[in-house]
Protein backbone atom coordinates (compact mmCIF):
# COMPACT_ATOMS: atom_id res chain seq x y z
CA UNK A 1 0.00 0.00 0.00
CA UNK A 2 2.79 2.41 0.95
CA UNK A 3 4.56 1.62 -2.32
CA UNK A 4 1.41 2.49 -4.29
CA UNK A 5 1.04 5.82 -2.47
CA UNK A 6 4.65 6.72 -3.21
CA UNK A 7 4.20 5.89 -6.90
CA UNK A 8 1.09 8.08 -7.13
CA UNK A 9 2.91 10.96 -5.39
CA UNK A 10 5.86 10.63 -7.76
CA UNK A 11 3.50 10.70 -10.76
CA UNK A 12 1.80 13.88 -9.51
CA UNK A 13 5.15 15.64 -9.02
CA UNK A 14 6.39 14.57 -12.46
CA UNK A 15 3.14 15.67 -14.13
CA UNK A 16 3.23 19.05 -12.41
CA UNK A 17 6.82 19.68 -13.50
CA UNK A 18 6.07 18.71 -17.11
CA UNK A 19 3.27 21.23 -17.60
CA UNK A 20 4.15 24.76 -18.75
CA UNK A 21 3.69 27.03 -15.74
CA UNK A 22 0.45 29.00 -15.67
CA UNK A 23 -1.46 30.65 -12.87
CA UNK A 24 -5.02 31.58 -12.06
CA UNK A 25 -5.90 35.13 -13.09
CA UNK A 26 -6.64 36.15 -9.51
CA UNK A 27 -3.99 37.42 -7.06
CA UNK A 28 -1.17 37.70 -9.59
CA UNK A 29 1.85 39.78 -8.56
CA UNK A 30 4.31 41.25 -11.07
CA UNK A 31 7.53 43.15 -10.31
CA UNK A 32 9.80 45.55 -12.18
CA UNK A 33 13.48 45.35 -11.23
CA UNK A 34 14.87 48.78 -12.18
CA UNK A 35 18.59 49.62 -12.42
CA UNK A 36 18.05 53.16 -11.12
CA UNK A 37 14.67 54.81 -10.49
CA UNK A 38 16.30 58.28 -10.72
CA UNK A 39 16.42 57.81 -14.50
CA UNK A 40 13.27 59.38 -16.08
CA UNK A 41 13.22 56.65 -18.75
CA UNK A 42 12.62 53.97 -16.13
CA UNK A 43 10.00 56.13 -14.46
CA UNK A 44 8.06 56.18 -17.76
CA UNK A 45 8.50 52.42 -18.30
CA UNK A 46 7.29 51.81 -14.76
CA UNK A 47 4.25 54.05 -15.28
CA UNK A 48 3.21 52.02 -18.31
CA UNK A 49 3.88 48.76 -16.46
CA UNK A 50 1.84 49.81 -13.43
CA UNK A 51 -1.02 51.17 -15.56
CA UNK A 52 -1.42 47.89 -17.43
CA UNK A 53 -1.13 45.84 -14.23
CA UNK A 54 -3.92 47.92 -12.71
CA UNK A 55 -6.13 47.32 -15.76
CA UNK A 56 -5.49 43.59 -15.47
CA UNK A 57 -6.11 43.45 -11.72
CA UNK A 58 -2.48 42.52 -11.03
CA UNK A 59 -0.49 43.81 -8.06
CA UNK A 60 2.61 45.70 -9.26
CA UNK A 61 5.83 45.87 -7.24
CA UNK A 62 8.82 48.10 -8.02
CA UNK A 63 12.36 47.46 -6.77
CA UNK A 64 15.29 49.82 -7.35
CA UNK A 65 18.78 48.30 -7.64
CA UNK A 66 20.44 51.75 -7.47
CA UNK A 67 23.06 50.59 -9.99
CA UNK A 68 24.27 47.90 -7.60
CA UNK A 69 24.67 44.57 -9.41
CA UNK A 70 24.66 42.54 -6.19
CA UNK A 71 21.48 44.28 -5.04
CA UNK A 72 19.70 43.50 -8.31
CA UNK A 73 20.54 39.81 -7.91
CA UNK A 74 19.38 39.95 -4.28
CA UNK A 75 16.17 41.69 -5.39
CA UNK A 76 15.43 38.76 -7.71
CA UNK A 77 16.02 36.27 -4.92
CA UNK A 78 13.75 38.18 -2.54
CA UNK A 79 11.00 38.46 -5.16
CA UNK A 80 11.09 34.70 -5.71
CA UNK A 81 10.81 34.11 -1.96
CA UNK A 82 7.76 36.40 -1.95
CA UNK A 83 6.02 34.24 -4.55
CA UNK A 84 6.08 36.77 -7.39
CA UNK A 85 4.60 35.51 -10.68
CA UNK A 86 6.50 37.66 -13.17
CA UNK A 87 9.52 39.97 -13.24
CA UNK A 88 10.31 42.70 -15.76
CA UNK A 89 13.93 43.77 -15.61
CA UNK A 90 16.56 45.93 -17.24
CA UNK A 91 19.85 44.31 -16.21
CA UNK A 92 22.84 46.24 -14.96
CA UNK A 93 24.98 43.23 -15.88
CA UNK A 94 23.15 40.38 -17.57
CA UNK A 95 25.92 37.89 -16.74
CA UNK A 96 25.18 38.37 -13.07
CA UNK A 97 21.45 37.87 -13.61
CA UNK A 98 21.53 34.79 -15.86
CA UNK A 99 21.82 32.21 -13.00
CA UNK A 100 19.07 33.79 -10.88
CA UNK A 101 16.82 34.19 -13.93
CA UNK A 102 17.24 30.46 -14.57
CA UNK A 103 16.20 29.79 -10.97
CA UNK A 104 13.18 32.04 -11.35
CA UNK A 105 12.06 30.31 -14.53
CA UNK A 106 12.48 26.93 -12.84
CA UNK A 107 9.95 28.15 -10.26
CA UNK A 108 7.53 29.13 -13.02
CA UNK A 109 8.24 32.86 -12.86
CA UNK A 110 7.87 34.73 -16.16
CA UNK A 111 10.98 36.88 -16.72
CA UNK A 112 11.01 39.62 -19.33
CA UNK A 113 13.98 41.90 -20.02
CA UNK A 114 13.65 45.34 -21.59
CA UNK A 115 16.13 47.72 -23.25
CA UNK A 116 19.21 45.71 -22.17
CA UNK A 117 18.94 41.99 -22.81
CA UNK A 118 18.99 38.91 -20.60
CA UNK A 119 19.77 36.02 -22.91
CA UNK A 120 17.76 33.40 -21.01
CA UNK A 121 14.69 35.53 -20.24
CA UNK A 122 11.25 34.22 -21.22
CA UNK A 123 10.91 37.23 -23.50
CA UNK A 124 12.87 40.38 -24.23
CA UNK A 125 11.96 43.82 -25.48
CA UNK A 126 15.18 44.59 -27.24
CA UNK A 127 16.92 47.40 -29.06
CA UNK A 128 20.09 47.83 -31.06
CA UNK A 129 22.19 49.96 -28.72
CA UNK A 130 24.61 51.09 -31.41
CA UNK A 131 21.76 52.08 -33.72
CA UNK A 132 20.13 54.02 -30.90
CA UNK A 133 23.40 55.86 -30.29
CA UNK A 134 23.69 56.57 -34.01
CA UNK A 135 20.31 58.33 -34.03
CA UNK A 136 21.32 60.39 -30.98
CA UNK A 137 24.62 61.24 -32.65
CA UNK A 138 22.89 62.11 -35.94
CA UNK A 139 20.73 64.66 -34.09
CA UNK A 140 23.84 66.37 -32.73
CA UNK A 141 25.59 66.15 -36.11
CA UNK A 142 22.64 67.79 -37.85
CA UNK A 143 22.92 70.77 -35.50
CA UNK A 144 26.70 70.99 -35.94
CA UNK A 145 26.47 70.94 -39.72
CA UNK A 146 23.45 73.21 -40.09
CA UNK A 147 24.07 75.72 -37.29
CA UNK A 148 27.79 75.60 -36.56
CA UNK A 149 29.38 75.18 -39.97
CA UNK A 150 30.48 71.62 -39.28
CA UNK A 151 32.83 72.52 -36.43
CA UNK A 152 32.17 72.26 -32.69
CA UNK A 153 33.57 71.08 -29.38
CA UNK A 154 31.36 68.31 -28.03
CA UNK A 155 30.63 66.77 -24.62
CA UNK A 156 29.15 63.26 -24.56
CA UNK A 157 27.40 62.30 -21.33
CA UNK A 158 27.59 58.52 -21.65
CA UNK A 159 26.38 55.52 -19.69
CA UNK A 160 29.61 53.59 -19.89
CA UNK A 161 29.10 52.42 -16.30
CA UNK A 162 26.53 49.93 -17.65
CA UNK A 163 28.29 47.37 -19.85
CA UNK A 164 25.52 46.77 -22.44
CA UNK A 165 25.09 50.53 -23.01
CA UNK A 166 28.73 51.21 -23.95
CA UNK A 167 27.80 50.52 -27.56
CA UNK A 168 25.26 53.35 -27.44
CA UNK A 169 28.02 55.77 -26.52
CA UNK A 170 30.12 54.35 -29.34
CA UNK A 171 27.26 54.94 -31.75
CA UNK A 172 26.97 58.57 -30.64
CA UNK A 173 30.69 59.28 -30.87
CA UNK A 174 31.40 57.47 -34.12
CA UNK A 175 28.38 58.99 -35.87
CA UNK A 176 29.42 62.52 -34.90
CA UNK A 177 32.98 61.81 -36.00
CA UNK A 178 31.77 60.40 -39.33
CA UNK A 179 29.24 63.13 -40.15
CA UNK A 180 31.25 66.01 -38.67
CA UNK A 181 34.96 65.22 -39.21
CA UNK A 182 35.96 68.71 -38.03
CA UNK A 183 34.09 68.36 -34.71
CA UNK A 184 36.11 67.57 -31.58
CA UNK A 185 34.92 65.32 -28.75
CA UNK A 186 36.45 67.04 -25.71
CA UNK A 187 34.93 64.68 -23.13
CA UNK A 188 33.00 61.44 -22.84
CA UNK A 189 32.02 60.67 -19.27
CA UNK A 190 29.43 58.43 -17.62
CA UNK A 191 26.68 60.38 -15.89
CA UNK A 192 23.17 59.22 -16.63
CA UNK A 193 21.41 60.97 -13.77
CA UNK A 194 20.59 64.69 -13.73
CA UNK A 195 22.98 65.32 -10.82
CA UNK A 196 25.87 63.53 -12.52
CA UNK A 197 25.16 65.15 -15.88
CA UNK A 198 25.16 68.60 -14.30
CA UNK A 199 28.44 67.97 -12.50
CA UNK A 200 30.16 66.69 -15.67
CA UNK A 201 29.09 69.63 -17.83
CA UNK A 202 29.98 72.21 -15.18
CA UNK A 203 33.48 70.78 -14.90
CA UNK A 204 34.07 70.38 -18.64
CA UNK A 205 32.74 73.85 -19.51
CA UNK A 206 35.27 75.37 -17.13
CA UNK A 207 38.09 73.63 -19.00
CA UNK A 208 36.50 74.03 -22.46
CA UNK A 209 34.41 77.23 -22.47
CA UNK A 210 33.85 77.05 -26.25
CA UNK A 211 31.77 73.86 -26.13
CA UNK A 212 28.60 74.27 -28.21
CA UNK A 213 27.21 70.73 -28.14
CA UNK A 214 26.23 68.63 -25.13
CA UNK A 215 24.69 65.28 -26.01
CA UNK A 216 23.55 62.69 -23.51
CA UNK A 217 22.98 59.05 -24.26
CA UNK A 218 19.64 59.55 -22.51
CA UNK A 219 17.56 62.49 -21.30
CA UNK A 220 18.47 61.90 -17.67
CA UNK A 221 22.10 63.00 -17.91
CA UNK A 222 21.30 65.60 -20.57
CA UNK A 223 18.76 67.27 -18.26
CA UNK A 224 21.56 67.88 -15.77
CA UNK A 225 23.76 69.15 -18.58
CA UNK A 226 21.00 71.56 -19.58
CA UNK A 227 20.82 72.99 -16.06
CA UNK A 228 24.61 73.42 -16.03
CA UNK A 229 24.47 75.32 -19.33
CA UNK A 230 21.80 77.64 -17.89
CA UNK A 231 23.62 78.23 -14.61
CA UNK A 232 26.83 79.11 -16.46
CA UNK A 233 24.93 81.35 -18.88
CA UNK A 234 26.02 79.37 -21.93
CA UNK A 235 22.47 79.17 -23.33
CA UNK A 236 23.24 81.07 -26.52
CA UNK A 237 21.14 80.66 -29.71
CA UNK A 238 23.78 78.36 -31.22
CA UNK A 239 24.04 76.08 -28.16
CA UNK A 240 22.80 72.49 -28.44
CA UNK A 241 21.75 70.14 -25.65
CA UNK A 242 20.20 66.84 -26.69
CA UNK A 243 19.35 63.52 -25.18
CA UNK A 244 17.23 60.44 -25.77
CA UNK A 245 14.15 58.60 -24.44
CA UNK A 246 11.71 61.52 -25.01
CA UNK A 247 10.91 61.75 -21.30
CA UNK A 248 8.25 64.12 -20.04
CA UNK A 249 10.93 66.16 -18.29
CA UNK A 250 12.91 66.65 -21.51
CA UNK A 251 9.82 67.59 -23.52
CA UNK A 252 8.94 70.17 -20.86
CA UNK A 253 12.45 71.67 -21.04
CA UNK A 254 12.13 72.01 -24.81
CA UNK A 255 9.10 74.26 -24.30
CA UNK A 256 10.83 76.65 -21.92
CA UNK A 257 11.44 80.20 -23.27
CA UNK A 258 14.70 80.37 -25.24
CA UNK A 259 15.40 76.72 -24.46
CA UNK A 260 18.59 75.16 -25.82
CA UNK A 261 17.28 71.62 -25.28
CA UNK A 262 17.05 70.88 -29.01
CA UNK A 263 16.38 67.19 -29.56
CA UNK A 264 15.71 63.79 -28.08
CA UNK A 265 14.81 60.32 -29.40
CA UNK A 266 11.52 58.57 -28.69
CA UNK A 267 12.02 55.05 -27.38
CA UNK A 268 8.37 54.66 -26.36
CA UNK A 269 9.13 53.82 -22.71
CA UNK A 270 5.51 53.96 -21.47
CA UNK A 271 4.42 51.64 -24.29
CA UNK A 272 7.28 49.25 -23.50
CA UNK A 273 6.20 48.92 -19.87
CA UNK A 274 2.54 48.60 -20.84
CA UNK A 275 3.18 45.94 -23.50
CA UNK A 276 5.58 44.02 -21.26
CA UNK A 277 2.89 43.73 -18.56
CA UNK A 278 0.39 42.51 -21.18
CA UNK A 279 2.77 39.82 -22.42
CA UNK A 280 3.67 38.80 -18.88
CA UNK A 281 -0.03 38.38 -18.05
CA UNK A 282 -0.63 36.29 -21.16
CA UNK A 283 2.25 33.94 -20.36
CA UNK A 284 1.44 33.79 -16.63
CA UNK A 285 -2.17 32.74 -17.29
CA UNK A 286 -1.79 30.70 -20.48
CA UNK A 287 1.72 29.30 -20.13
CA UNK A 288 4.96 30.49 -21.69
CA UNK A 289 6.18 29.27 -25.10
CA UNK A 290 9.27 27.09 -25.34
CA UNK A 291 11.01 29.58 -27.64
CA UNK A 292 12.04 33.01 -26.37
CA UNK A 293 9.84 35.87 -27.57
CA UNK A 294 11.67 38.88 -29.03
CA UNK A 295 9.95 42.26 -29.38
CA UNK A 296 11.77 45.08 -31.17
CA UNK A 297 11.58 48.49 -29.46
CA UNK A 298 10.93 51.36 -31.86
CA UNK A 299 12.99 54.56 -31.95
CA UNK A 300 12.59 57.90 -33.74
CA UNK A 301 14.24 61.36 -33.52
CA UNK A 302 12.22 64.16 -31.90
CA UNK A 303 13.06 67.81 -32.53
CA UNK A 304 12.23 70.84 -30.41
CA UNK A 305 10.11 72.52 -33.09
CA UNK A 306 7.83 69.48 -33.29
CA UNK A 307 7.31 69.52 -29.53
CA UNK A 308 6.58 73.25 -29.47
CA UNK A 309 4.18 73.02 -32.43
CA UNK A 310 2.33 70.06 -30.92
CA UNK A 311 3.29 67.74 -33.77
CA UNK A 312 4.92 65.57 -31.12
CA UNK A 313 3.61 63.57 -29.41
CA UNK A 314 1.28 62.57 -32.25
CA UNK A 315 -2.43 62.69 -31.51
CA UNK A 316 -3.96 59.25 -31.02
Amino acid sequence: MLKKILLVAAFIVAFTMSVSSSYAKENLRFAFSIPNIANPYFIAVNQGFEARCKELGVEAVTVDAKYDVAKQVSDFENLMMQGINGILTCPIDQNALIPVVEQAKAQGVIVISEAQEVDNATAKFTMDEYKYGSIIGANAAKWINEKLGGEAEVIIISQDNVEPVIQRGNGIQETIEKLCPKAKIVARQAGDTPAMGMRIVENILQAHPNVKVVTGNNDSGALGGYEAVLSMQKNTPDMYVGGADATAEALAKMKEPNSVYRATVDLYPYKTGYDAASLMYKYATEGAPKEQTIVEIGMAPVWQEDVISGKFPPKK
